[in-house]
Order: structure tokens, then sequence, then C-alpha cells
């Protein structure tokens, strides 16, 4: 059962075509919130709309690519325009992880990576805080990290910076903006379910019984329901005083 945590409340949601973006969206729709799907995807991101209006929720779609600050821009007035404020946003958008060693590493991927994963992120977030200082009455982001940002990964140096960086820039924008009741915190979500990792698993020839175990203390994978509970909790007032902070959701990965 969700509870009306977020009744009242607007949203966006980065990445929400597929994966934990979808499942944060279709969560944050059930919580009564009214939820702005934002995707490079358009067909799968109206999808991920329509299943929302369909089922009773509100959702409305925006085309975005977060490297883009005009882009950026746009999504935030968008929601505005279509629900009248912003309330709430989750900076999940990224690119799938590089595969090179730190010697090799494709310096083109490398810059589309941090341009998404890392600028894109703090764009958004800039222009996320710029529409909640103006408004006046708080508000709450939520960044996207990883394990990455906290335990290095060989051959991902594009994505370990990238997420590292999100973390840092998650502090400094919650320190400047407490004293206004915008809260900025990050989750860091561990091995999840999601089509990015099945399709490494079978990349690699691996199974989850065989792999799941190096993961997580639990032998299993998470569920990205289970990443979007952790980022519902923190888009509440049930979490109204915690800022600056990271939520693991990697089933102790990190704590070893």
């Amino acid at each position: 059962m969700t509870f009306p945590l977020l009744e009242g409340k607007v949203a966006i949601v980065t990445g929400a075509a597929m994966g934990m973006g979808e499942a944060t969206a279709k969560l944050f729709a059930e919580a009564k919130a009214k939820v702005v799907i934002a995707d490079f995807n358009e067909e799968k991101g109206r999808a991920v709309t329509d299943a929302i209006n369909s089922s009773g929720g509100e959702a409305a779609f925006v085309k975005v690519d977060i490297s883009k600050s005009e882009e950026v821009q746009k999504m935030i007035k968008f929601a505005v325009d279509t629900f009248g404020k912003l309330d709430v946003a989750v900076n999940n958008a990224a690119l799938t992880p590089d595969d090179k060693p730190a010697a090799e590493f494709d310096e083109a991927y490398w810059n589309r990576l941090i341009s998404v994963d890392l600028t894109g992120t703090a764009l958004c977030m800039k222009y996320e805080l710029q529409q909640m200082q103006k408004q006046g009455h708080g508000g709450s982001i939520i960044n996207i990290s990883s394990v990455s940002g906290f335990r290095p990964q060989p051959n991902n140096i594009a994505y370990v910076a990238a997420k590292h960086g999100v973390v840092g820039m998650t502090k400094v924008a919650a320190m400047e903006n407490g004293p206004l009741n915008i809260r900025v915190n990050s989750v860091a979500p561990g091995a999840i379910d999601t089509p990015m990792l099945r399709g490494a698993l079978e990349q690699f020839g691996l199974t989850e019984e065989a792999y799941a175990p190096q993961l997580s203390l639990l032998n299993r994978f998470g569920q990205p329901r289970e990443i979007a509970q952790a980022s519902l909790w923190l888009a509440s007032d049930a979490s109204s005083y915690v800022t600056g902070t990271t939520l693991h959701v990697d089933a102790g990965y990190t704590s070893r």
C-alpha cells in the first residue's frame, strides 16, 4: 500500500521512461503527486505517462536532453506551466557506465557520460533550485548517485567520477539551501534489476544466482521499486529533518 505522502505536490522525475525512473514516477503518482515524466526517449516516456494517467494518476511528458541547459530550463517551465509549481525533483537520468580501464578510456564516451551524469544532474539541480527559491516554500531534490560514488569499480572511470561528483554537489546544494527549507539528498543504489543490469549479465555470461552474492548481503538484486521507495521517503515530509546525506540502498554492499 502507498500512502498519499505527496498529495498536493508536483514532482519531476528525469530518466523516467524505464528502470528506476519509471518505478519512481509510478510510485510518486500512487502517492498522489502530479508527475512530470522527463526523458529523451519519447516513445517510452509517453507510454509511462499514459500508464499513470490510465490508472488514475496525473502525469505529463516532456522530452529533454539534460546535458543541454536550454532544454533543462524548458523542462522546468513545462512543469510549472502544466501543474503550477515544483515541489520535488528526482534527478535520475544517466548513461550506461563505461567499460574501459583508466589507461584506455574512450575520450568521446567520457565527454558524453560526464555531460549527462554529472553536468546534466548539475543543470537540473541549478534550475530546480531557482524555481524552488522563487516559490519560497521549500522543496526536496533527490540526486541519484550509485555505490560507484563510494566504492570504485574497475573499467568504470567516467561513471565512478561522475557519481562521486553527484554526492559532492548534493552536499554543497544542501548547505546553501538549508535556510530556505530546500532539502537536497542523494540515493545510492546497489545492484538493481534493470534492463541495463540484465544486459551486462548477458554480455559477461553471468547469472543472478552466481553474481548477486558478490554485490549484496541479501544474495539478490534489488528491484527498481525499492529505489523508488527511498526517493519517496526523501521527497515526502516524513524526512523533513534530512538533508545533505546519501541513503544507501545497496543491501550492505558499501558496508563491507
